[in-house]
């Protein structure tokens, strides 16, 4: 299973300067419990702002810098085909967690996303998703994290693009 795990603003912002425009414990601790055990598929900038591995998880890095090598703590793959190939010969579910760019990469791939709605309108932010990236999923769960943030579970009914 492929998911989509992401938060954002009530405009879709999703980055500002290259980092979360927002910190919020109730979404950091939904973000490990869901993840945890499993695989994580992230952009090179996006591994560049975290502080090391995400623990207890598969980090997979997508990138097409050749100098970023595997190690213990990424498997850098250089082409979506191969994080597929790793996904399809994994019994982790894979979480696509940004950026954008990956987000874009998986649209055809992803068959749930789970969207943190945060209860903000960013002016600054400078990377969203796209308006549509839920076309073609079905609202199936919506859990309150907090009283500020409400994730919301969707699951593709059809294939878009």
């Amino acid at each position: 299973m492929i998911i989509g795990i992401v938060a954002v603003d009530r405009n879709l912002a999703i980055g500002k300067g290259g980092a979360l425009p927002w910190h919020y414990s109730a979404d950091l601790r939904f973000f490990k419990q869901t993840t945890i055990g499993h695989a994580v598929v992230m952009g090179r900038r996006t591994w560049l702002t975290l502080k090391g591995p995400l623990p207890q998880r598969t980090n997979i890095v997508l990138t097409r810098d050749a100098n970023l090598k595997s190690d213990n703590s990424i498997v850098a793959m250089n082409h979506v085909e191969d994080v597929l190939e790793f996904a399809v010969g994994s019994d982790q579910t894979l979480f696509v967690i940004g950026g954008r760019t990956v987000y874009d990469a998986f649209s055809g791939h992803i068959e749930r996303w789970f969207v943190t709605e945060v209860p903000l309108s960013l002016e600054d932010a400078d990377t969203f998703m796209r308006p549509n990236f839920l076309n073609g999923f079905e609202l199936y769960e919506m859990r309150q994290l907090d009283e500020d943030l409400r994730v919301k579970f969707y699951e593709r009914t059809s294939e878009t693009d």
